[in-house]
């Protein structure tokens, strides 16, 4: 279905942007690539390139509850296991943040994430998740190609917080093509 509508998008830029969506990204990833939240240790695990995902990223909408917290877009998304591990649908804000005068930006994103993950009983290399429901943060560095094509690294990370047990959460790494109308 992600396949089919933003095959769709991308044949009707026009219709697109009547629902305010401004991106469609698609991208391959490194299933569970870090074994913890923030990347900052030597636990990172790069031998399951498996995954592909899909993102829908809308226009910031103009309320100044938005504004005044950097205007954010919405984003839609799923990450889809092509080896049979866990998948996820996510929904988050998403801010990009320029890079001084440069095409570069750095994105962060953050939201709720639903998983079709085992919540308990799994062996691994399959995750525990404790609850299908969980968070999602998003963090990336990308560069605007043209004016209508973005690269973007993206790591991503999905958990219950400890809200329930057990937690084992999930982090993926990959890059994403992004096209813009």
């Amino acid at each position: 279905m992600a396949a089919a509508l933003f095959a769709g998008a991308l044949t009707a830029p026009a219709q697109a942007q009547d629902f305010g969506l401004e991106e469609l990204r698609a991208g391959v990833f490194y299933h569970s690539a870090y074994g913890g939240f923030l990347p900052t240790g030597p636990n990172w695990d790069l031998t399951r390139l498996e995954d592909v995902k899909f993102a829908a990223l809308f226009a910031s909408p103009d309320i100044a509850a938005f504004e005044w917290i950097g205007s954010p877009r919405a984003e839609i998304g799923a990450t889809l296991s092509l080896a049979g591990r866990e998948n996820l649908v996510h929904a988050n804000l998403n801010w990009q943040i320029p890079v001084f005068d440069t095409p570069l930006y750095l994105e962060l994103g953050f939201g709720a994430a639903v998983t079709d993950g085992a919540l308990t009983g799994a062996t691994r290399p399959a995750r525990n998740f404790g609850c299908s429901f969980n968070f999602y943060e998003a963090a990336g560095i990308g560069a605007h190609v043209s004016d209508n094509v973005t690269l973007t690294l993206r790591y991503e990370h999905m958990s219950n917080l400890e809200i329930c047990q057990p937690n084992d959460g999930l982090s993926n790494l990959g890059l994403m093509i992004g096209f813009k109308f």
